[in-house]
């Protein structure tokens, strides 16, 4: 069995409710439990509910911020769409240990260089459920993980529903992990 670390918030941190997404207000020297560590973001339990820790706010929870992808200064579209991917691999639904990748929820990555400098990433997403409050949520910290690329001026992280997710899109990884195999 799992020991869940408890921690004291150092600071105010603002939260986001699991799952329906609201933010709220976490106060300095909150007892918490550290449910799940994933991508550089934090599941915490405060007071019977779970809440979401960005991880700028890692500090908080007395952690370090995830590292900034690195890009050569050579670097191709092609080199620039295989880290779109390796970003999108840090964004996990707060409530499932798995990324939105293996998931299967990320349909469609494109590169596209912008006139002057720098690119432009276009992500079409779903979700694993139409009315997820945490939708929302998800792709923005996925939009949030391809700016932090080098280069990428621009970025559009779109929901989309058509064709709807089902189980066969997850990798065979995300399908032993969640027993769906």
């Amino acid at each position: 069995m799992q020991t869940l670390e408890r921690i004291r918030l150092t600071r105010d941190t603002v939260c986001t409710m699991v799952p329906s997404g609201q933010k709220v207000l976490a106060s300095k020297d909150t007892p918490v439990e550290l449910m799940q560590a994933l991508g550089g973001s934090f599941t915490i339990k405060a007071r019977g509910h779970l809440l979401r820790v960005e991880g700028r706010d890692a500090d908080a929870l007395g952690k370090e911020p995830p590292p900034k992808p690195e890009l050569p200064e050579d670097a191709s579209d092609s080199d620039v769409e295989k880290l779109v991917w390796d970003q999108l691999k840090t964004v996990f639904d707060p409530e499932i240990p798995i990324n939105i990748v293996d998931l299967g929820l990320i349909y469609k990555v494109t590169v596209t260089p912008l006139p002057v400098s720098g690119r432009r990433v276009e992500v079409d997403m779903t979700l694993t459920a139409p009315g997820c409050g945490m939708g929302g949520v998800i792709a923005s910290d996925a939009h949030q993980r391809i700016m932090e690329i080098p280069t990428v001026e621009e970025a559009a992280v779109e929901l989309v529903f058509d064709p709807p997710w089902s189980r066969e899109m997850m990798s065979e990884e995300a399908k032993l992990a969640t027993g769906m195999f």
